[in-house]
């Protein structure tokens, strides 16, 4: 468990724009371009999110971000696919609330990151007392979607910013945020105790995702020195 005691540790320290990647609503580049340019922006935590390759197309794309990521000291979070995650050592997965349990998850990848999404109250308020019955078998939870969003279908409701200090305090594991954040929102989220702010067309439709990511690395932690 030591090597899992060192990625919660290097996600609960991270202070960073966590890009998650979109290829559909990535201007037409490749999601191999995409990653280039936020880990030379100087992200420390990425996603990938895909869902339309093959399983063999993303098998080999993962493999990709896991020897990037690596090189660039960067957590690799991979969305949904537990396998494919365990089979190229990724840090981590990311899981809705639909998705595979968690508890499931945690009995054959011992060593991953597991994060989950939380978009309402309840669903905090469950992951809390499940840490109080068991060790609990998430790693840290998203706080989303905050603002509207036009990476999630038929969404009309979002939690606002106010959510992240309410939630946060329901539950003691360290979180992430998304769901239509643009740089207008970085300060009050920081301020809220947001550490990790995850965007996906903030910077994959950017013209430049090298210095859009670096602008946002340096939001983020201007703000934090004002807190």
């Amino acid at each position: 468990m030591e090597r899992y005691s060192g990625r919660v540790e290097r996600f609960s320290k991270a202070l960073t724009v966590y890009p998650v990647s979109c290829e559909p609503l990535a201007a037409g580049r490749t999601d191999v371009e995409w990653l280039d340019g936020v880990l030379a922006g100087g992200a420390k935590l990425v996603q990938l999110r895909d869902k339309v390759s093959g399983d063999r197309e993303l098998l080999l794309k993962a493999k990709h971000f896991r020897k990037r990521t690596q090189e660039a000291g960067a957590l690799f979070i991979i969305n949904d696919r537990v396998d494919i995650g365990l089979m190229v050592d990724a840090d981590g997965v990311h899981v809705g609330q639909g998705d595979l349990p968690p508890a499931e998850i945690r009995k054959i990848a011992p060593e991953l990151l597991i994060g989950l999404s939380c978009n309402n109250r309840e669903d905090v308020v469950a992951l809390a007392e499940l840490g109080r019955t068991e060790t609990n078998p998430v790693s840290y939870f998203n706080i989303g979607p905050l603002y509207a969003t036009a990476t999630k279908d038929g969404l009309q409701d979002f939690l606002g910013p106010e959510a992240v200090g309410e939630f946060s305090a329901l539950c003691p594991l360290p979180f992430s945020v998304m769901g239509g954040i643009k740089e207008q929102h970085v300060e009050e989220l920081v301020k809220a105790g947001a550490h990790r702010i995850a965007v996906v067309t903030a910077i994959s439709q950017a013209t430049d995702i090298e210095r859009e990511t670096a602008k946002w690395m340096k939001m983020i932690t201007s703000s934090q020195q004002h807190v």
